[in-house]
């Protein structure tokens, strides 16, 4: 009896000291904030409106493109395989593309986004020809957004949301399909790819078998790519998030110019009233737009692949 107690109290100890809430957050969205520009990673992960209390962001014409696709396909995941292409997707990205019209999806206008949509048109078109692995049946991780305890001594939980998980019943496996609605290739050192594998790992029972890029603007089948170094990854990305977690313990998110770089400074002209506000996202951000660019030299700021804010 007394044993079972103790058990009891040092399991409600570590759930006391395990405390989700006051932990530091990390995904491959929020490191890659932090890698591009630390002050971009204050705005868009620490940073709230002083009246509203919501996190802000920055809507631009390929985030609004890559929304709406990867809505389309989250759609199709939850599906059972013989119900998927009873209503045409092309249906759905029409429903979901009127929600983020106009300003709303950062166009400036009727041309641009004509442009977008019929992109992202031929996205949908691409996999009702080439379904691959979406007529397969898909894996769903129970909690909406996965995560798990990267360390429990730092108080560092990893999170993310994975694109598909294409179920394999030869061996009873997964494998991590992530969509990109971008023109340019993911970068070789991206830690995507190597964050969902851990992510899969650590929040369901199935192996994991294999890991994809579809380029869907130019690609009829996802592109299979080298597995990730598990024990390498995690050593990386924990040492990426203590930096994260003592930027935040100190308040120091230090841009590395000067002057603000093209990361950050569209960031800085919303947090001082330069931004219109045209909506609040499914996370409870602020949505923003830049009626022109805060300077000519800044490149577009979005990636079109969305992921989870942190």
């Amino acid at each position: 009896m007394l044993g079972t107690l103790l058990v009891k109290y040092a399991m409600e100890q570590k759930e006391n000291i395990l405390d989700k809430f006051k932990a530091t957050w990390v995904s491959h969205s929020s490191i890659k904030d932090f890698l591009n520009c630390p002050r971009l990673y204050y705005f868009r992960n620490v940073y709230r409106d002083p009246i509203t209390g919501h996190k802000i962001t920055l809507m631009q014409p390929p985030l609004a493109l890559g929304g709406v696709v990867h809505d389309v396909i989250e759609s199709l995941s939850v599906l059972p395989v013989e119900n998927r292409f009873k209503v045409s997707p092309l249906k759905k990205f029409e429903t979901m593309w009127a929600q983020i019209s106009g300003k709303k999806g950062g166009f400036t206008s009727r041309k641009e986004e004509s442009v977008y949509k019929e992109r992202g048109r031929a996205m949908i078109q691409k996999i009702i020809d080439n379904p691959g692995p979406l007529a397969n049946k898909a894996v769903k991780i129970k909690e909406d957004l996965p995560w798990y305890w990267l360390s429990e001594d730092e108080q560092i939980i990893l999170s993310g949301k994975i694109d598909w998980l294409e179920y394999i019943p030869e061996d009873d496996s997964v494998h991590i399909i992530d969509f990109k609605t971008s023109k340019r290739d993911e970068a070789a050192d991206s830690l995507q790819l190597p964050i969902y594998y851990l992510l899969v790992q650590n929040t369901q029972k199935r192996k994991v078998n294999g890991v994809s890029y579809w380029y869907l603007e130019r690609d009829d089948a996802p592109i299979t790519m080298g597995m990730p170094d598990l024990k390498e990854a995690e050593e990386k990305i924990l040492q990426l998030a203590k930096r994260i977690k003592l930027a935040k313990q100190l308040n120091h998110f230090k841009c590395k110019e000067e002057n603000g770089c093209r990361y950050c400074i569209p960031m800085e002209q919303i947090a001082k009233g330069k931004g219109e506000l045209v909506g609040l996202s499914g996370y409870k951000q602020d949505i923003y737009i830049l009626n022109s660019n805060p300077s000519t030299h800044i490149k577009p700021l979005a990636n079109e692949d969305p992921e989870i804010p942190f």
